[in-house]
């Protein structure tokens, strides 16, 4: 995918083609098109003359304000001198006419979408609180400071240039093994591909089954393990559950061929015949989460192709198994994109994780990227420390070929809803086999995987469903601790064919689904039995402690 100057730059010259094309798209109705100009133009001209009477009197006059979640606009400093309120106001009326213009153009569903898209990202990028003279809070800033706050953001700047990316955290406040990902246990198997945590116990008692936590190899494992106070495999512990995670290993060059077959055969299934071997255990229960969910949701798949069943139960957080609704990040996946990808990656090659990580940011470009522009540099401010946004720049490669097969034949072709459409470890998959019982948990904010995307995977597995709809986003509406009692939840035992009828009768539950979760997967996990004494063990025994090497590889 495009990184984040790739995308801007491709954004700021699609705009004399998107131009064309929205004058095309109106040549058969110029009444619709004259008729947004004259507004715009009457609203522009209506503030014009404010601004005129503002510069005597002091009163802007207002034509036109932000949306209520637009935070770029919230100081009083832009309301307090009419300059800047009419750079503001100015900017707005011409973004809202823009927009207009693209929504009401007679353009293929699919091609408004990357018009909208593209025009956003020019709009976002041009709003002049990204530029120090038409940024009131910037130059008060710099006034107060006698121009310290300038030479700071020019040294952020400099710094973040050598990083190669915009720092969203202060990466002074973490370290991974020291305030992060800090959960005792050890590394008790390891290959090219990942090292397996166990966890110690803290409990006296556990279940007898354990539970392997998939999660994706986009990013690092440790998202479910930050710090204490929200960390998810900690609370499963204290649940009393035996808990094993992977972490994938930060592709090596040489690693490029790498194949979802691999990941499937030398990660998830290794994974889980440690797991059982340790815990002695005739199933285990597994969570995946976003593409971790759909990896292991193949791996099973391909299991109950060969008769086997391993799995007590799956739980999947954010996944997406039917791939007809990818949500914003389709507007980077069409043919030329797929077919670039097969051509480059044909010998092997790494996905660097850092240029997906840039585009995931423009999805939601003014909080993600252009915030800390102005907050870095224009400002001289040092962002807080994080701990999920420290996460979120910690990238990891992939495999070009893994990468590539899942780009064409998930997000482009959406091959595996299809039973026997694809062919996994030598076998024809079907997800409809895929039939123990399963816990699908959706975001409702969620701008990578769209809840009604990942609702619908009640149509593909054939277990007994449980499906829970959290607040918030993809990570946030995951990573939201039981002990903070923070945002609500949303259940309903039925499960229509229709999401929105589900949610029509789901109920809202305060506080976080993780007691939910529990309670449920408690069903599953066995009988209650002493807490082992010691990590290892059935011939494995612990490498070194946790979180382990290839958490710390850099990308």
């Amino acid at each position: 995918m495009p990184t984040l100057f790739e995308t801007f730059s491709a954004s700021a010259n699609a705009i004399p083609g998107i131009l064309q094309e929205l004058t095309a798209a109106y040549s058969n109705k110029p009444d619709r098109w004259a008729e947004i100009q004259h507004r715009y133009q009457s609203m522009q001209s209506q503030l014009w003359a404010g601004f005129a009477r503002a510069s005597v009197d002091g009163k802007p006059c207002a034509i036109v304000a932000p949306q209520a979640d637009d935070k770029r606009f919230r100081d009083p400093a832009w309301n307090a001198l009419p300059f800047f309120d009419f750079m503001k106001q100015s900017y707005l009326l011409a973004a809202n006419g823009f927009n207009e213009l693209i929504e009401s153009a007679e353009l293929d569903p699919i091609r408004k979408k990357q018009v909208a898209f593209h025009a956003q990202q020019y709009l976002d990028a041009v709003a002049p609180s990204n530029f120090l003279a038409t940024n009131p809070e910037a130059l008060q800033l710099a006034l107060e400071t006698r121009g310290e706050s300038i030479a700071r953001g020019m040294e952020n700047l400099s710094q973040d240039t050598e990083r190669g990316r915009i720092s969203m955290s202060d990466e002074s406040g973490f370290e991974v093994g020291k305030n992060l990902a800090i959960t005792p246990g050890a590394v008790i198997f390891e290959n090219d591909y990942l090292q397996l945590i166990q966890y110690a116990p803290l409990t006296t008692q556990v279940y007898k089954r354990p539970l392997l936590i998939v999660p994706p190899f986009i990013n690092k494992y440790y998202i479910l393990d930050l710090q204490p106070e929200n960390s998810f495999v900690r609370y499963a512990l204290e649940c009393g559950y035996q808990v094993f995670i992977i972490s994938w290993r930060n592709t090596p060059p040489e690693m490029g061929g790498a194949t979802w077959d691999d990941y499937i055969e030398h990660g998830v299934f290794k994974a889980m015949a440690v797991a059982r071997a340790i815990a002695g255990a005739d199933k285990l229960n597994v969570l995946g989460f976003c593409i971790g969910g759909t990896l292991v949701s193949t791996a099973l798949a391909v299991q109950r192709a060969k008769k086997r069943n391993p799995a007590s139960s799956l739980t999947l957080l954010t996944t997406m198994l039917d791939f007809a609704d990818t949500g914003a990040i389709s507007v980077y996946v069409d043919d030329d994109y797929v077919e670039q990808c097969a051509l480059k990656y044909a010998s092997g090659g790494v996905m660097s994780g850092a240029d997906l990580a840039s585009s995931f940011a423009s999805l939601r470009a003014n909080e993600l990227t252009w915030y800390f522009v102005v907050n870095n540099y224009l400002k001289g401010q040092t962002p807080r420390a994080f701990d999920l946004l420290h996460w979120n720049a910690d990238s990891a490669n992939l495999p070009g070929a893994l990468y590539a097969y899942y780009i064409r034949n998930m997000y482009r072709e959406n091959n595996l809803k299809e039973a026997g459409k694809l062919t996994m470890c030598k076998v024809a998959i079907d997800l409809g086999k895929v039939d123990m019982p399963a816990y699908l948990l959706a975001s409702r904010e969620d701008h990578i995987v769209p809840w009604q995307s990942a609702y619908a995977s009640t149509r593909l597995l054939s277990g007994e469903i449980e499906f829970v709809l959290a607040a918030s986003g993809h990570i946030a509406g995951v990573i939201n601790p039981a002990s903070k009692g923070k945002r609500n939840f949303w259940k309903n035992n039925n499960v229509p064919a229709d999401p929105e009828a589900w949610m029509g009768a789901a109920e809202s539950v305060a506080g976080s689904w993780w007691g939910h979760w529990s309670e449920w997967l408690a069903g599953h996990a066995g009988k209650k039995i002493a807490a082992p004494g010691e990590l290892g063990g059935k011939g494995y025994s612990p490498i070194e402690a946790a979180p382990g090497r290839y958490v710390k590889a850099l990308a």
